[in-house]
């Protein structure tokens, strides 16, 4: 039965009632908390006076229709894991939640995935490896499929698959007038583009096909190595050097142990335990403290991130986006995480992680196939995350996450530009620094499609604001 809960504010609960009555009965509409929507980071997050949960992509339809009629904000929520800053939704606004529409099938040959726009990373793995065909995925579990494919797409399979955007087959989107469209490389070249990789800015997408890929191998060698803080610098060197084979990845984390800096790296390896560290054995060499290692099944691939996937508190999260690794702005980066750190106990579990993976395969994908700015020039992703619960640390946070990008973006080996990747923005950066030389088309693309700027919280190509 459709459920219409504890509703107050400026989304008044008769206007609500006039859209449970559009709705089917599976839907859902409740009051927004820390229960039915929490975020990620508290961190300037968007607050709604209540969220939607369509039951069906119609259901999706007519609620953006509704929206439309009666002038009500809305944003779409798929784990509530996006941390920018440029969120303008407010009590007048409502959270369009695809949760419902979490469903993950195969073809009968298991060369298709068909995924829901509600699905999280972690149902894609434990349906593809029931069906035993990988499919190209994020590294957080916890993290809407979609959403993360929508910026472009990064994970463990990008060097052997190129990045999520370049598996996909067809979108099925809610556009800005809430009409219901199949979206392919043929049906709509323009839309197509425009949506692999500034998506959140052209529609609520309900529903995709994506490649997969039937295999015997769904497993991979994981290792996580522990260094202290002397053998930062020999660590670096070893980095400095490294070549990352198409079937690996590479995680590097500044994370603080009781008080005690130490330095992570993660390493994957799809793969056996003998290629693993053959492929890494220069890392190895440097002598970890500690290491653990295992052949792991794709279910358990992401586990290492679970303590990310905990919502709550504030955790404004700057990045960039590298050409090549430089072992003096990691060791900049690290004393200035490490004086945040030291100085503010409140801010202990602030962390920095490093995102590295082969980008060959993805570059042999032309840059004009999809509105992704980073293809040909970045190859690692770093970012640092403060942490803390008092939002009178809002200003520290901000001097030290300006801080440690401003040292990635003078060495990001990219002549004349900075590129972050759209997932990992804090939400001040120029449009370029985010679109890239696909600024201009994205937004002659967007007059068309959303002439009055519906879609406007996720770096928006038009300002923020109903046009």
């Amino acid at each position: 039965m459709l459920s219409l809960l504890a509703l107050h504010g400026q989304v008044h609960a008769h206007n609500l009632s006039s859209l449970t009555s559009l709705l089917s009965s599976g839907s859902i509409v409740e009051a927004a908390n820390t229960t039915s929507s929490p975020r990620w980071s508290e961190y300037e997050a968007p607050s709604p006076t209540s969220v939607v949960h369509p039951a069906t992509v119609a259901d999706v339809a007519a609620t953006v229709k509704w929206a439309n009629e009666n002038d009500v904000p809305f944003l779409t929520y798929n784990g509530g894991n996006g941390w920018a800053t440029d969120f303008t939704l407010d009590h007048c606004g409502i959270y369009i939640a695809l949760d419902l529409l979490d469903s993950v099938t195969f073809n009968s040959a298991k060369t298709v995935a068909t995924i829901g726009g509600g699905a999280l990373t972690s149902d894609v793995s434990t349906a593809g490896y029931a069906a035993g065909s990988l499919v190209a995925t994020g590294t957080c579990d916890c993290v809407g499929f979609l959403g993360a494919l929508l910026g472009g797409g990064i994970g463990y399979l990008t060097g052997e698959h190129g990045l999520l955007v370049d598996t996909v087959l067809s979108l099925q989107v809610v556009l800005a007038d809430g009409t219901l469209e199949s979206v392919t490389a043929s049906s709509n070249p323009d839309l197509w583009w425009a949506l692999r990789g500034a998506g959140p800015n052209f529609g609520i997408v309900v529903g995709a096909e994506v490649h997969a890929y039937p295999t015997e191998s769904l497993t991979a060698w994981q290792a996580t190595l522990v260094f202290l803080e002397y053998q930062l610098d020999d660590l670096l060197a070893a980095l400095g050097n490294l070549t990352l084979p198409a079937a690996s990845s590479l995680t590097l984390l500044y994370v603080s142990e009781g008080g005690t800096p130490a330095i992570i790296v993660e390493l994957f390896y799809h793969g056996t335990a003998d290629q693993g560290t053959a492929a890494f054995a220069s890392v190895l060499a440097v002598g970890p403290v500690s290491t653990s290692s295992s052949v792991n099944p794709w279910t358990e691939w992401n586990s290492g991130s679970a303590t990310a996937c905990v919502k709550g508190g504030y955790k404004p999260t700057w990045a960039a986006g590298l050409a090549d690794f430089s072992a003096s702005a990691f060791s900049d980066v690290f004393d200035i995480w490490n004086d945040l750190v030291t100085t503010y106990p409140d801010a202990a579990d602030s962390d920095v992680i490093l995102n590295w993976y082969p980008m060959a395969y993805a570059r042999t994908i032309p840059e004009s196939s999809a509105a992704v700015a980073f293809r040909d020039s970045v190859s690692l992703f770093p970012s640092i995350t403060v942490s803390y619960t008092d939002p009178s640390f809002n200003s520290t946070a901000i001097t030290y996450g300006q801080e440690a990008r401003a040292v990635w973006q003078a060495n990001d080996g990219i002549p004349g530009s900075n590129y972050t990747y759209i997932n990992n923005g804090f939400g001040d950066e120029p449009l370029e620094t985010i679109y890239g030389e696909n600024l201009a088309k994205l937004q002659r693309l967007k007059l068309e499609y959303d002439p009055y700027n519906r879609f406007n919280q996720w770096f928006p190509l038009l300002g923020k604001g109903r046009a």
